[in-house]
C-alpha cells in the first residue's frame, strides 16, 4: 500500500492509501530536528496499534514536503527501514498540470498536489483554500492549469503573533465562538479569529471571482477548514484528505495508470 506524507511547517499529515482513498490517517507535530529513526519508531507505533507492522503494510511512499531537512530524513527512513526509494513531489516533477507562474519552482509541493486533486475531483475552474501555517488560496483554470493564488498568515500564526505582542492578551484555543460579541477576552479572541478569517476568505474569493470573470467552486482543506466553513457561504466543499489524494494522483500519473 501507499503511504502518502504531507510535511507541513506545523503538522505532518500521513495517510495509508487504498484504491485512491485514505484508509488510515495520522497527524504528527512537525519537529524539524526529528531523525529518520524517530520517524520510523513513531510510524511503527501507529501500525502496531492496528495489529500490523510498517514493513508489512507499506510498499511505496510518496512525499510532499515544504521542510527540506525533513524531506531528507523521511527519504532516509524509507531507505533504512523499508528498503524503498520514496517518490518526492518537487520542482521538475511531471505532474500533468501546467504551472502558469513566473517561477513555477517557487510553488510549494502541497499547493500543487492540492490543485491536482481538486481539479480531478471537482473540475475547473475552482479555488482551493488550505488552512495550515499559512492560509493559501490556489486557483485552477477550466482547462486544468494552475493559475496562481494568494497567501495569507494562518489563523494560529496570527493569534500567536497578536498574543505575543499584546501584554494583556492571552493564548486561547481556536474553537467555535460562543457569540460574535465576546463577553470575555477569550470569547473576544475566538470571535475575532473565526469571524475574521471567515470574512478574509470571502474578500479574497470575491476578488478572485471578479478577476476570473465568473464564480467557481471553493474547496477548503486543512485543520481549521471545517470551522471556518460553518461561517461563510463561499466554501462549497470541505475535503480534509485533499493533499494526500493529490500525492497519490501524481504517483499514479508517473506510472501511467
Amino acid at each position: 500500500m501507499l503511504l502518502a506524507v504531507d510535511v507541513g511547517n506545523t503538522e505532518t499529515d500521513i495517510g495509508l492509501m487504498e484504491d485512491g482513498e485514505v484508509a488510515s490517517e495520522w497527524r504528527l507535530a512537525t519537529v524539524r530536528h526529528r531523525t529518520s529513526d524517530e520517524i520510523a519508531g513513531l510510524l511503527q507505533g501507529f501500525f502496531s496499534l492496528q495489529g500490523t507492522t510498517l514493513r508489512a503494510m507499506v510498499d511505496e511512499v510518496g512525499i510532499a514536503s515544504v521542510v527540506p531537512r525533513l524531506t531528507q530524513q523521511w527519504a532516509e527512513m524509507c531507505d533504512k527501514h523499508l528498503g524503498i526509494v520514496p517518490f518526492i513531489v518537487g520542482p521538475g516533477t511531471r505532474t500533468g498540470m501546467r504551472i502558469a507562474m513566473k517561477s513555477p519552482a517557487e510553488v510549494g509541493a502541497d499547493r500543487i498536489v492540492n490543485a491536482i486533486a481538486a481539479y480531478e475531483r471537482y473540475g475547473g475552474p475552482c479555488i482551493v483554500a488550505d488552512y495550515g501555517t499559512a492560509t493559501t488560496f490556489d486557483v485552477i483554470s477550466e482547462d486544468g492549469e494552475y493559475l496562481g493564488g494568494a497567501i495569507a498568515p494562518g489563523i494560529e500564526v496570527s493569534l500567536e503573533a497578536l498574543t505575543a505582542r499584546a501584554a494583556k492578551l492571552i493564548t486561547v484555543e481556536i474553537v467555535e465562538p460562543a457569540r460574535a460579541i465576546g463577553k470575555s477576552t477569550t470569547e473576544a479572541l475566538q470571535a475575532g479569529a473565526v469571524y475574521g478569517f471567515a470574512g478574509e476568505i470571502e474578500g479574497i474569493v470575491h476578488a478572485i471571482w471578479k478577476e476570473l470573470g465568473a464564480r467557481c467552486p471553493v474547496v477548503a482543506t486543512g485543520g481549521l477548514a471545517e470551522l471556518i466553513a460553518r461561517h461563510t457561504d463561499v466554501i462549497e466543499s470541505v475535503d480534509p484528505y485533499l493533499t494526500l489524494r493529490g500525492i497519490e494522483i501524481v504517483m499514479r500519473r508517473q506510472r501511467g495508470s
